[in-house]
């Protein structure tokens, strides 16, 4: 297997709305057809129904760092369904070009068992353990928003922001795990998945509107 042309985390909050999911998927099969991309699951309402029976029950760290890790795999499900050109993988060895490899993380995980069991890890930390255990050329984190800036404070091209990992800025934006996670020689950009057009831009161009993380 060629390293992939990008890890692609599409963010839970995204599923809030269905037109938009749908819009996105159809984007990424495209974008798909010539490129190996994988595609990392959040957690979304799953992990959400985690969280509410951690604070009902008091859940260990464990307990809960394994039923969010399950409820990202439901998510998975859920995007490979919205795609006729997607798979559900389980790791490197399944991986192929021409289709959306979506993973489930979850049987990976539990044999790697990387990342501390925490609610300080989220799935941004693990789509970029994911991207550089498959040293992945490029990380992208879909998110409901742009990352952090509206307008380009330059005033010209296309707007974006470079934000170092390391200085906090993105504090709120991806969880506190993810500067150590995503290590200091991946390539990562923030965007907003509401708009696929974006993807593709980055995708086809290495340029487009949204957070490029240094």
């Amino acid at each position: 297997m060629r390293h992939p042309d990008a890890v692609i985390k599409v963010g839970g909050s995204l599923g809030r709305r269905p037109a938009v999911l749908r819009r996105l998927m159809a984007t990424i099969e495209s974008l798909a057809a010539t490129r190996a991309l994988v595609v990392v699951a959040g957690g979304g309402g799953f992990a959400d129904q985690v969280r509410d029976a951690d604070r009902r029950f008091g859940l260990g760290d464990s307990a809960a760092h394994w039923m969010a890790i399950l409820g990202m795999d439901q998510y998975a499900y859920l995007l490979a369904d919205l795609s006729c050109e997607a798979a559900l993988v389980r790791g490197r060895g399944e991986i192929a070009t021409g289709r959306v490899n979506v993973l489930t993380a979850s049987c990976w995980l539990r044999r790697a068992d990387p990342l501390p069991h925490s609610w300080e890890v989220t799935s941004d930390s693990i789509a970029a353990w994911v991207a550089r255990e498959l040293r992945a050329r490029l990380l992208i984190l879909l998110k409901d928003v742009d990352g952090l800036f509206e307008r380009d404070p330059r005033g010209r091209g296309e707007p974006r922001l470079q934000v170092r990992v390391d200085r906090g800025r993105l504090r709120g934006v991806v969880d506190a795990y993810f500067p150590r996670a995503l290590g200091r020689d991946m390539p990562c950009w923030i965007l907003n998945g509401a708009r696929p057009k974006r993807l593709m831009s980055l995708m086809e161009t290495g340029r487009t509107r949204g957070t490029q993380v240094i």
